[in-house]
Formats: C-alpha cells, structure tokens, sequence
C-alpha cells in the first residue's frame, strides 16, 4: 500500500511537469515523499522483528522529528500557492499538513490512533474525488465536477510597455481584431500585416494619400512602385484584363503563393477596385499583383478591397519576420499594427517580369522565397502544355 501510494503520487508529480504545471509536479512530488517516510516508518517500526526495526523513542528520535517539521514548513508554502488554484487543490495541500503533524506527533510518540484515522480517511475521499474529477473535466472539455474557485487571485503582472503600444496592435486570430484593422485601413489608415511571406505595411487602393505615407514611412525612393494583393484569382477574371491564355494558365500556377507577377498595366484595374490610387501603384505601364497564401490576409482583403503592399522595414533595411519587430521599427508612424506571430518566411516573395510571356517568356526581377529555378519549371511546364 506505501508503495503503491507513493508511485501514484509521484506518476502524478511527472505527469504534472509534463504539463508544464509546476505548482501541481511540486506538490505532488513533496506528497509523494511525504506518504513513503510517513508509511515506511509506521511500517517498520510496528514490524515485529527482534522488536522495532526502527527504534523511534527518547533521544534518538531528532532526526525523524526534524524531517517532519521540514514537510510541514515545505507544505505550508504549498497551502498558500494552491489557495490561487481551486478549492480541492487547497484542501488536499491542508489535509497534507494535517498528515504531517500525524508523522510529528508520532515521532514524539504521541500520536492519537482516532486522529490519525480521520486524517488518513479525509485524505482517501479528497484524493478521490480530485481524482475523479480531474479525469471527467479533462475527458469531456466542461467542469461536469466542481473544483472550486481559487480562494486568492494572483494578478499576473504586466509586461514592461504593454500599455505604451505605439499604435493599435489586435491579435490576428480575433475576428474584431481583424475588422479593426480593416476599418483603419477603409479609413486611409497605413497599418502593418502578415502576409505568407514577410510581414508588409498595407494600404487601401481607395486611398492615394496613405499611399503616399507608406513611402515616407519607410523612407522609399519614389522610383521604387509598389504593388497590389488581391484575394483571389477570380476577382482579376471579373476585371477582364487583356491577359493572354499562357499567362492566364501561369497565374493559375503559381496563385496563391509567394510569386509575384508583373502585368501590363490598364483601365482594368479601376473595376478591379483600385480607384483613386491607380496612379500611386506600380508604373505607368505595369503593375505587380499577389494572391497570398495566408488565410487571415485573404479575409482582409476580402474586407477592404485590392491593398497596396510593401515591405514592412525602413528602406534599404532586412525585412520583418515578427509583428515585434514591426512595431519597434515602425510602429511609432503607424495606425496600427496585426499581430499574427513569427512570419512563415525569412525573406520576400519572388518577382516575375510577365508582360511578355507570349514573345520572350518570363523573367526573374527578384528571388525570394520561391527560387528561380523553380518558377522557371513551372513556366515551361505551362508553355509546353
């Protein structure tokens, strides 16, 4: 029964760091050791050979007697830590230290059999029903069995300049988090975003001003265009760009992903929604346009209209790869910022030249993610078909 008892409490121990639940690992470890001295020394000095195996008695019995006050003060710091948890936690740490006054008194050969019972009884129905418990709420996701409130509501304090965000920074898996950002941006707001590469600054194509912000945002030469995302495919179908059917089939390749394709540049993309900021997108003869892989920025899009993107560094600097980093870098000049975590790439999509597939094929502008060779077996597969 000892050894059975401390296995279970010390499965239990394990089980809890596994969990990373430090409190419970700690506690159960401390009981673990506790229920094996206190049963092994009940034990053998009630085994009848040749007497006591151990002789606990006037003036040999310091070591024992120190042991257990070093549970009880040990426990007592676990009564105080497990009050911030639940009701039964608290309980089972108060019948622990009621345990460990039995070993103290027993040490002092002074223990009353009829406490010592009802300490070792009330324990039994606690483990019990934490037990049973524990097992049901974990098994069916609901408190089907009450664990009680926490008695002391430990605050956890904040992180150094939490409240001194620069701008607003929502989380990307919160629906309001994501309709904030896309008010700003229908505002003419610049905000930063994730994207399936690197994270960007983006703004509406309604909105030519915030264009122009996002170039002095970043420090950017003029000369330098800035291109587009849409959300799909289909949205530049419904504009009807004059796109050739080899082109039409390489974009169906490579979108949605981290290959950005250069197009002739037209009236067209007043109905795909660009509007007002035509003449602040791309060149006066071309355009690049993305279809990203990322899901939330897909549903962005699909809340704003095509988003005029770049980088989200100061110019001539490496890229983001963290909402952290765009918010200390940048996030002092702009309206806000959608945290999505630690990017999927390093480095930025791959800029293909197509505005002459038919004739000369493609070109590599810039290799990002995607290599070259790579888009280059796509194209050829394409033409060849």
């Amino acid at each position: 029964l000892i050894l059975i008892g401390g296995f279970v409490q010390l499965l239990a121990g394990f089980l809890a760091f596994r969990k990373y639940d430090h409190l419970g690992g700690a506690a159960f470890l401390t009981f673990s050791a506790l229920w094996s001295s206190y049963g092994a020394t009940r034990v053998l000095c009630a085994a009848p050979v040749s007497g006591h195996l151990l002789d606990i008695g006037a003036g040999n019995a310091e070591g024992f007697t120190a042991g257990s006050v070093a549970f009880l003060v040990l426990n007592a710091f676990l009564i105080i830590l497990a009050s911030s948890f639940n009701v039964v936690l608290l309980c089972l740490t108060l019948t622990m230290e009621l345990l460990t006054v039995c070993f103290l008194l027993f040490t002092l050969e002074n223990l009353p059999l009829p406490f010592e019972t009802a300490m070792l009884s009330i324990l039994s129905v606690i483990c019990f029903y934490g037990a049973t418990a524990s097992l049901a709420n974990c098994t069916f996701g609901k408190e089907l069995l009450p664990m009680g409130p926490p008695l002391l509501a430990v605050q956890s304090p904040k992180k150094d300049g939490e409240d001194a965000l620069p701008c607003v920074c929502p989380k990307s898996h919160l629906t309001s988090g994501l309709r904030t950002i896309a008010e700003l941006l229908n505002a003419g707001a610049v905000c930063g975003v994730p994207t399936d590469t690197v994270y960007a600054l983006a703004a509406s194509c309604r909105h030519p001003q915030a264009i122009e912000k996002v170039y002095r945002i970043k420090d950017r030469p003029q000369e330098k265009p800035i291109c587009i995302f849409i959300s799909n495919l289909e949205q530049l179908r419904a504009a009807a760009p004059p796109i050739s059917p080899l082109l039409w089939e390489f974009m169906e390749n490579v979108y949605p992903g981290g290959v950005g394709c250069i197009i002739r540049k037209g009236e067209w993309l007043k109905k795909l929604g660009v509007g007002a900021g035509y003449s602040r997108v791309g060149t006066q003869d071309s355009i690049m346009i993305r279809v990203p892989d990322l899901t939330v920025l897909v549903h962005l899009i699909d809340m704003t209209g095509p988003l005029a993107i770049t980088s989200a560094n100061p110019s001539g600097e490496v890229d983001s790869t963290h909402h952290d980093m765009v918010i200390s870098r940048l996030g002092h000049k702009l309206e806000g910022v959608l945290c999505d975590g630690q990017s999927d790439e390093v480095v930025a999509s791959t800029v293909v030249n197509c505005t002459k597939i038919d004739e000369s094929g493609i070109t590599i502008v810039r290799e990002g993610c995607i290599p070259a060779g790579k888009v280059m077996q796509i194209f050829e597969r394409v033409k060849n078909r």
